[in-house]
């Protein structure tokens, strides 16, 4: 699946769990907030695409898709996703570990 069509069809899921998307530019990386009450999902436009992807996915991470239908193919490169995530956040906190 290509990514942009994949940023397309995580978005359509950040949607239905009640987020609104802005893409911006600017010197961020992008998360997910909520402002007076509405929950919102920054991107940055400058980023690469599979950046992009990256941000929706962690916030479908936290958001527990389990009881939701995603398409295989999409469920597929988000677990891959979140695969990828969960390494990053084990290899920052040991090495956090080893700062201190």
């Amino acid at each position: 699946m290509k990514t942009e069509k994949l940023i397309l069809e995580l978005e359509s899921l950040c949607e239905k769990y009640g987020y609104t998307i802005r893409k911006e530019r600017g010197t961020f990386r992008g998360d997910q907030c909520v402002i007076e009450g509405d929950k919102l999902i920054v991107v940055n436009k400058n980023r690469p695409l599979e950046s992009q992807a990256a941000i929706l996915a962690k916030v479908l991470k936290n958001s527990g898709t389990d009881d939701t239908y995603i398409k295989p193919a999409v469920r597929k490169k988000l677990e891959e996703l979140w695969d990828r995530i969960d390494r990053f956040e084990t290899a920052g906190d040991s090495a956090e570990s080893d700062m201190l």
